[in-house]
């Protein structure tokens, strides 16, 4: 382990305040006491995370909230993160670590090592928490607790000081860090991420397409399909580049659901069903909390 003294983060910085963004925020208050938070994000928004007490200040200049913080978390749409990234590292502090909270890591930490050269450290992060809405409203301070939290780096990594006091920092609001590189993380993400999404999606245009005059099935449902589509709620503008920037993964993901369909459609008549319900039974299962 390193022998430098161990890292402390006063000033943090949150790139954009929405749900993620002021969750971290709400989640960092309770565990660092006397950090100073600064918010950059819009006029209103930077309000509204102020008054639900995510961050101390605004900054409405991006160069504004990153100087003199020793730890800046991006939580911007996976687009504007990237267009920033130049901008962020020209800005940075020195003993500072940058990460981020979207959802695709390859083209991110693609662009990241082109523009983090100099003391200034950038480490991929993507916590699997979230809800079906958005925005500072839906901000909760235990929104991590119980997650998983990729991060992206090797076990060198794992060893600097600025990295570790950010893992200590994010299992202390009870997330459970997994470190994996980039491109297994957007495969790992597509199956059990973004294709869940995908598939509730489609599932919500079947029984739209399907609804009659009448209201049927609509007017019949029950909690089950209330549970199968809760991810249907969620907005566009959370997906769209979450599909593009991880299309490739995300397609190969719809063919291997679009298999277990037809498989599951030719043994509707025969005992072999049992065995699909079987295997998806010792997932559900297996995914329950400890």
């Amino acid at each position: 382990m390193s022998d430098s003294p161990p890292v402390s983060f006063r000033r943090i910085a949150i790139l954009g305040t929405g749900l993620i963004g002021g969750s971290f925020g709400v989640a960092v208050r309770r565990c660092i006491t006397d950090a100073r938070i600064v918010g950059f994000d819009r006029g209103p928004a930077l309000e509204r995370a102020q008054a639900r007490g995510a961050i101390d200040e605004g900054a409405r200049d991006l160069a504004g909230a990153v100087r003199g913080a020793d730890l800046v978390y991006i939580a911007l749409p996976i687009s504007s993160a990237i267009e920033m990234l130049p901008e962020i590292a020209r800005h940075a502090e020195a003993q500072a670590l940058v990460t981020d909270a979207c959802s695709t890591k390859c083209v991110v930490c693609r662009v990241a090592g082109q523009h983090f050269q100099g003391s200034a450290k950038f480490l991929g992060g993507h916590p699997m928490a979230g809800k079906e809405t958005e925005g500072i409203a839906a901000a909760d301070g235990e929104l991590f607790r119980g997650a998983n939290y990729a991060l992206i780096g090797d076990e060198e990594a794992q060893e600097e000081p600025r990295v570790a006091a950010f893992v200590s920092l994010i299992r202390k609001m009870g997330a459970h860090p997994i470190w994996m590189d980039a491109e297994t993380h957007d495969w790992a993400a597509a199956i059990i991420s973004h294709l869940p999404q995908m598939a509730a999606i489609a599932l919500a245009e079947v029984i739209a397409a399907e609804t009659d005059e009448s209201g049927l099935p609509v007017s019949l449902a029950g909690s089950g399909v209330r549970d199968a589509l809760r991810l249907a709620g969620s907005p566009y503008a959370m997906w769209r580049d979450i599909a593009v920037t991880n299309s490739d993964n995300l397609s190969r993901a719809l063919d291997r659901l679009s298999q277990a369909i037809d498989q599951i459609r030719t043994h509707l008549r025969s005992r072999e069903l049992e065995e699909s319900f079987a295997e998806a039974n010792r997932v559900c299962k297996s995914l329950r909390p400890k």
